[in-house]
């Protein structure tokens, strides 16, 4: 559902970027581009340029933002890994956009097809039409080589008493291995954990068990629940399993548990 102030700033962001001449085309992703917006919604959209304007686009891509509406806030995306966005919250009715600055040979590496509100001479069109795209996927070897690390990691955390540090900490886990591994079983891309709780996985009651409060018993019970949901998931892929790093860090974690609540 394309709400009003959806759409007065989808108007307007075509009509300014039309009048640039090195802009070649507008795109939208995300909600808007599988028709599944709702009231809290953001806008990610996609700006076209051309090459010859690069160095020129990226230092004013900050700038080219303020002129597509009320800019209150804006910054580049660095710490996402994604230098070319810019995050933007526009008023004064709140709205959130990012804007992705790409050249038209960077849209042809992309993930999705997105929507495209505007283009010139069908150069956005030629090349959704000749090239594919392609969404990242977990490598199952990748995340087992770094998992029981990971555990070990946390366990010192659990040790030390750094719960706020061990809570992060396993967010991340469940964000970088638990979520994509779930989404996958269940038919959908490997977005960390977005939406989980709308496609009804089986494996929502697990996932909530990750989720540790404040203090030594929850954290350990979260660790645990963390490494036995991994252990399932891990059966469904091909993968060289790190049998010692599993022993020794599972070991270590219940070593260190017994030693604190004596």
């Amino acid at each position: 559902m394309l709400l009003p102030v959806h759409e007065r700033f989808v108007c307007q962001a075509k009509e300014k970027l039309s009048q640039d001449q090195r802009v070649r085309g507008l795109l939208a992703g995300g909600s808007m581009m599988t028709n599944t917006m709702d009231e809290y919604s953001d806008l990610d959209l996609i700006i076209v340029y051309d090459l010859a304007y690069q160095e020129q686009i990226m230092n004013q891509r900050l700038l080219i933002a303020e002129g597509l509406g009320n800019l209150l806030s804006g910054f580049t995306g660095e710490h996402v890994g994604e230098p070319r966005m810019v995050i933007c919250l526009y008023g004064p009715e709140p709205l959130h956009v990012d804007l992705k600055f790409v050249t038209l040979e960077e849209f042809e590496i992309r993930i999705e097809n997105p929507l495209i509100l505007w283009e010139k001479d069908q150069e956005i069109s030629k090349i959704i039409k000749e090239t594919s795209p392609s969404h990242p996927y977990p490598n199952s070897q990748w995340i087992e080589d770094r998992f029981w690390v990971w555990i070990h990691y946390g366990t010192t955390k659990l040790g030390r008493g750094e719960w706020f540090e061990l809570i992060d900490h396993i967010t991340f886990i469940r964000s970088v291995v638990l979520g994509p591994l779930v989404l996958m079983r269940n038919g959908q891309l490997p977005r960390g954990v977005r939406k989980l709780e709308q496609y009804g996985v089986s494996e929502l009651e697990e996932l909530k068990k990750t989720i540790p409060l404040h203090g030594l018993e929850s954290c350990y019970h979260a660790l645990k629940s963390t490494i036995h949901l991994y252990q399932r998931l891990r059966q469904h892929s091909d993968v060289l399993i790190k049998e010692e790093a599993e022993h020794v860090a599972i070991a270590y974690l219940e070593k260190v548990y017994t030693s604190l609540i004596k």
